[in-house]
């Protein structure tokens, strides 16, 4: 397959994966109060974001993929097939861990770790970045639903954060 045509399928799929949570999956399965003020903490809110976001994407890959010109195949023959059994060998008792440790360091320190743990497995061409990235993600998102939204977020039994 043509990186043209994997753009564009990637593309195509993204753009009916998009249609189908806007007009069917969240309406019907996302339920949410009526009495909601603030329209950012409503359930509704952040999957229509995402389901947008994802219709967004899906137009951009499929027009990347409509103006490049037709080119070689992209996928090529794996020297080692094993070593993508390893891998999601490891990625599974990388996500076992991940819950195994986060009642004990709790959710922001356990995703902080687990998101490097990960850069690292799939072999990051940008580890500064997936460092960078995996300490002020999760505590930014911390600082926004425990101060903004008052949402509790669960903390571990060695530290807290305010």
């Amino acid at each position: 397959m043509s990186h043209r045509a994997m753009q564009l399928r990637l593309g195509l799929g993204a753009i009916l994966a998009a249609v189908f949570l806007v007009t069917y999956a969240i309406p019907n399965w996302v339920s949410s109060p009526s009495n909601v003020r603030n329209i950012v903490l409503s359930p509704l809110f952040w999957p229509y974001i995402l389901g947008g976001l994802t219709g967004v994407v899906g137009l951009g890959l499929a027009f990347a993929g409509w103006r490049e010109a037709g080119g070689e195949a992209v996928n090529e023959a794996i020297p080692d097939p094993q070593a993508g059994a390893v891998r999601l060998v490891a990625f599974a008792v990388l996500m076992a861990l991940t819950f195994w440790v986060m009642p004990v360091l709790g959710m922001v320190w356990t995703s902080m770790l687990a998101f490097v743990a990960l850069a690292f497995l799939v072999k990051t061409r940008h580890p500064a970045a997936a460092v960078i990235c995996a300490v002020v993600v999760p505590l930014i998102l911390y600082a926004f639903f425990a101060h903004v939204a008052s949402v509790a977020i669960p903390q571990g039994d060695l530290v807290r954060l305010p």
